[in-house]
C-alpha cells in the first residue's frame, strides 16, 4: 500500500511538474508589440531613414550652395553726395555728385575660388559615401546582435525550465525521503540563479531590439522590430591579395584621401591668386550750381570723372597663408599614404579574424554540441535513477550551457567577421 501510494505522488507530482515549468517558462515577457521585419527591409529602411544619414545629406547641399557663393562677382558701389558752399550771403551756390566704383579681380581669383569649392564639393560626396558604408556595417551587425540575443535567451530560458524541472522532481524526491535536503536545496538555488540569467538575457535582447529602430529611424515607440534570419549563409573564399587591391580600387575613404589633395592643390593656387593685385575702377559725375557771386559768377555745371585705383600690397611681404596652403598639400599627401596603408592593415586583419572564425565553426561541426547534450541528459538520467551525485548533473549542466553559447557565439562571430571583413574590402554581398 505505500509503495503505491509512493507512485500515486509521483505521478501527481509529474503532473504539477510540467504545469509548473509552463508557467515559470512564461516569466519571460515576450507579449510586446513585435513588428517582423528581414534583412533586406531593414538595410533599407537604414538607408532611407537614419537620422545622422539624413543630416550628412546635407553636407552636399551645403557644397553645393558653396559653388555658387564662389560664383559671384564682387558687388559695386554706388554713392551720392551733395555739398554746399556756405556761403548763402555771398551766393556762392551748391551741387552734388555721384559714383560707381568695382573691383577687378586679377589673378584668376574667382576661378580658383570656384574650383576649390568644386573639389570640397566632390569631397563632401565621397565622405557621405564612406559614412553610408560604416552605416550599413553597423547596422548589420545591430541586426545579428538582435539575432544573437534571442538565441541567447533561448538557451537561457531552456536551461532555466530543465533546471526548474530538476527542482521540482527533487522536492518530492526529498519529501518521499529518496534524497537529503541539501541536495533539495541546491537544485533550487541553482534555478533561480539560472532565472536570474533569463532576466538579464530579456533586457539584452529587449535593448538590442531598441537599438534597430534607433538606426532604422522607426520614430513609433508602440512596438519594437522583430528581426528574422539565422547565421547561416555566411561562407566565403577570399584571397587575400585579391581583397586588398579591391579595398584599394573602392574604399570610399581612399577616394576621399586622394580628393583631399585635390582640394589642397585648389587651395594652394586661390593662395597664389589672391597674392595678386585687383584695380579699382570708379566713375563719377559731379554737378555745380550756379554762382551768383557779383565778383566771380560762375555758371553752372556737370563734369564726369572716371579712375583706376591699384591697391599696394605690402601684405604680400609676409607669405603665411601660402606657406599654409604648402603645408597643407604635404599634409593631404602624408594622409593618403597613411589611408592607404590603413587599408592595407584591416583588411589583412580582417581576413585572417575571418579564416580564425571559420575555423571555429567547423571545429562544432565535430559533434561537440551534440556530445555535451548526450553528458547532460546522461547524468540526468544517472541521476534520477541516484546513480550520480547532484553535483555532476549540474557540472554536466553548465558545461553543456557553456558549449551552446559558445557555439552560438562562435556563429554570430563568424557572421561579424564576414561583415567586418566586406566592411574593409569595400565589398558588400550580406543578405540574411
Amino acid at each position: 500500500m505505500i509503495i503505491k501510494n509512493k507512485h500515486l505522488k509521483l505521478f501527481l507530482s509529474s503532473i504539477i511538474l510540467g504545469i509548473s515549468s509552463i508557467i515559470n517558462a512564461q516569466k519571460v515577457d515576450t507579449t510586446f508589440a513585435k513588428e517582423p521585419i528581414d534583412y533586406p527591409t531593414y538595410i533599407n529602411l537604414v538607408g532611407k531613414n537614419n537620422l545622422a544619414y539624413s543630416a550628412e545629406k546635407f553636407n552636399i547641399n551645403i557644397a553645393d550652395a558653396a559653388i555658387q557663393t564662389a560664383r559671384i562677382f564682387p558687388d559695386p558701389q554706388l554713392g551720392f553726395g551733395w555739398f554746399d558752399n556756405g556761403q548763402r550771403r555771398m551766393k556762392m551756390g551748391y551741387g552734388f555728385n555721384s559714383e560707381v566704383s568695382w573691383t577687378l579681380e586679377m589673378g584668376g581669383k574667382r576661378k580658383a575660388r570656384i574650383e576649390v569649392a568644386r573639389n570640397q564639393a566632390q569631397l563632401s560626396r565621397l565622405l557621405l559615401d564612406d559614412y553610408f558604408r560604416n552605416l550599413r556595417a553597423d547596422a548589420t551587425l545591430s541586426y545579428l546582435s538582435a539575432l544573437q540575443s534571442r538565441i541567447v535567451l533561448d538557451v537561457e530560458a531552456n536551461s532555466y525550465v530543465q533546471m526548474k524541472k530538476l527542482a521540482e522532481s527533487d522536492s518530492i524526491r526529498f519529501k518521499l525521503g529518496v534524497i537529503t535536503q541539501v541536495d533539495a536545496r541546491q537544485s533550487k538555488l541553482e534555478a533561480g540563479t539560472m532565472l536570474n540569467d533569463v532576466f538579464s538575457a530579456e533586457a539584452e535582447w529587449k535593448t538590442s531590439l531598441a537599438n534597430l529602430s534607433l538606426l532604422s529611424g522607426k520614430t513609433k515607440n508602440d512596438s519594437l522590430w522583430y528581426p528574422q534570419g539565422d547565421f547561416s549563409g555566411f561562407g566565403r573564399q577570399f584571397s587575400l591579395q585579391d581583397l586588398i587591391i579591391e579595398a584599394q580600387n573602392s574604399r570610399a575613404d581612399l577616394k576621399a584621401a586622394l580628393q583631399s589633395k585635390n582640394v589642397s592643390q585648389s587651395v594652394l593656387k586661390q593662395a597664389k591668386a589672391d597674392r595678386a593685385m585687383d584695380l579699382g575702377l570708379s566713375f563719377g559725375v559731379n554737378n555745380a550750381s550756379y554762382v551768383r557771386n557779383t565778383i566771380a559768377p560762375t555758371p553752372a555745371m556737370t563734369t564726369v570723372n572716371a579712375g583706376i585705383s591699384i591697391p599696394l600690397k605690402f601684405s604680400n611681404n609676409r607669405s603665411g597663408d601660402l606657406r599654409a596652403a604648402q603645408y597643407g598639400t604635404l599634409q593631404a599627401d602624408a594622409v593618403y599614404k597613411q589611408t592607404e596603408l590603413q587599408i592595407q592593415i584591416e583588411v589583412t586583419q580582417a581576413y585572417y579574424t575571418y579564416i580564425a572564425a571559420q575555423k571555429k565553426v567547423n571545429q562544432f561541426k565535430s559533434g561537440l554540441l551534440t556530445e555535451a547534450q548526450a553528458i547532460l541528459d546522461g547524468k540526468m538520467y544517472s541521476y534520477k535513477r541516484g546513480q550520480s551525485s547532484l553535483l555532476e548533473v549540474l557540472n554536466a549542466q553548465r558545461t553543456y550551457n557553456d558549449v551552446q553559447h559558445d557555439y552560438y557565439g562562435t556563429l554570430h562571430d563568424y557572421a561579424v567577421a564576414l561583415v567586418e571583413l566586406e566592411r574593409a574590402a569595400g565589398i558588400w554581398d550580406i543578405n540574411l
